[in-house]
C-alpha cells in the first residue's frame, strides 16, 4: 500500500521508513529538509517531498499522492486529518506518554491521569482524543501511539539531570557526581525508537484493532533514577557518585528547567498490555539496551 510518513527523516522515521520499504510498501516522505536523507539501502526506494507542515496552509499537493495511510510523527497530525479526511484511510499520530498528565497510577494505562501541565502536549492530547472519538464517523481510521523517554541510536539519551546535554554525559563518562532528589524516586523508562517505529508499524498492519484506539509503547521494565544512574556506570565504565539534595533545592539549583525536572517528578511506566494484546507488540530492547545503542551511537558520531 502507498504510506505518507511526515517527518520521515527523523529519529522514527529512519527506523519506521526502512520497515515500511522491505515490507513492500511505496512509501512518501514529508520532510522539511533540515534532517538530510539517509543514504543507500531502503531510502533509494522513497520518495522525497519537501514540506514544513507544521507551517503549510495548502496541503493540495500532499493529499494528491492519495496514501492509503499516514503517519505523522512531528505533531501535525489534526492538520493531516483535516486534509486527507475522504482521502486516506488510516491516520497514525505519534504522541507521548507525558499527555496523560501526572500519572497516578503506574505501570499508566492509556487514559487521562491529571491536568497535562505542558501546553503543546495538553493541545495535541485534545485533539488525539477527539480524533480517536471521530475517526470512524469520518471515514478515518485513527490511531495514536504513545512513547515514554524515546532512546536509542539517532538521539542523545537522557541523563541524569533530567535533559539530553553532550556536557552532561561527559560528565557522566568521567565519573563527575550526580545529584539526585531526596525521597521516592520516579521511574524512567528509555523506550528505543525502534521500538517506537515497530508499535507504528503494528498499528498500521492490524488496523481493525488499532482504529480509533490509544496505544501505549515501550521498554519493559521501567528504571528508578538511581538505576539510570548504574546503568551509565556501567556503560561508560566508571564509578558515579549520587549526592542527595532536598526536592526544593533541586528544583531551584540543581536542574530548575520543569521540561528536565518533571522528569523525576512524574513516572514515565507505560502499561503496554493494550498493544501487546491487540497488535502483539513487544519491545525488542531493554532500557539498559537502548541506553547503551545511544551512548555507541554518540561515540560513533564523535560527540564523546
Amino acid at each position: 500500500m502507498k504510506v505518507m510518513v511526515i517527518g520521515g527523516t527523523g529519529h522514527i522515521g529512519r527506523f519506521l521508513v526502512p520497515m515500511l520499504v522491505e515490507a513492500g510498501h511505496q512509501v512518501v516522505v514529508v520532510t522539511r529538509g533540515v534532517t538530510p536523507q539517509p543514504p543507500g539501502g531502503a531510502w533509494g526506494n522513497v520518495k522525497m517531498m519537501p514540506a514544513d507542515t507544521a507551517q503549510l496552509e495548502d496541503w493540495t499537493a500532499l493529499v494528491s499522492e492519495r496514501p492509503e495511510v499516514v503517519i505523522d510523527i512531528p505533531g501535525t497530525a489534526h492538520r493531516a486529518y483535516q486534509a486527507f479526511r475522504g482521502v486516506a484511510a488510516h491516520l497514525i499520530a505519534i504522541g507521548s506518554l507525558w499527555m496523560y498528565g501526572e500519572p497516578r497510577v503506574v505501570p499508566t494505562p492509556e487514559e487521562t491521569q491529571g491536568p497535562c501541565p505542558f501546553e503543546g502536549y495538553a493541545q495535541r492530547y485534545a485533539a488525539i482524543q477527539e480524533m480517536a472519538a471521530r475517526g470512524a464517523a469520518d471515514g478515518l481510521a485513527f490511531t495514536a501511539i504513545m512513547p515514554p523517554n524515546i532512546c536509542g541510536p539517532g538521539k542523545i539519551p537522557l541523563e541524569c539531570l533530567g535533559g539530553r546535554d553532550l556536557a552532561v554525559h561527559r560528565a557522566h563518562a568521567a565519573g563527575e557526581e550526580v545529584v539526585l532528589p531526596d525521597g521516592p524516586e520516579a521511574l524512567v523508562g528509555p523506550c528505543d525508537a525502534e521500538d517506537v517505529a515497530y508499535g507504528v508499524f503494528l498499528a498500521m498492519t492490524h488496523r481493525s484493532e488499532a482504529a480509533g484506539q490509544i496505544f501505549n509503547v515501550g521498554s519493559v521494565p521501567a528504571l528508578t533514577w538511581t538505576e539510570l544512574v548504574a546503568a551509565y556506570e556501567e556503560i561508560y565504565g566508571v564509578s558515579i557518585p549520587i549526592r542527595r539534595v532536598g526536592w526544593q533545592e533541586y528544583i531551584e539549583r540543581i536542574s530548575p528547567s520543569m521540561g528536565h525536572w518533571w522528569h523525576l517528578k512524574a513516572p514515565m511506566c507505560p502499561d503496554i498490555r493494550k498493544a501487546q494484546l491487540r497488535l502483539e507488540y513487544e519491545p525488542r530492547y531493554s532500557p539498559w539496551e537502548t541506553l547503551a545503542r545511544a551512548v555507541d551511537w554518540m561515540r560513533q558520531e564523535g560527540l564523546i
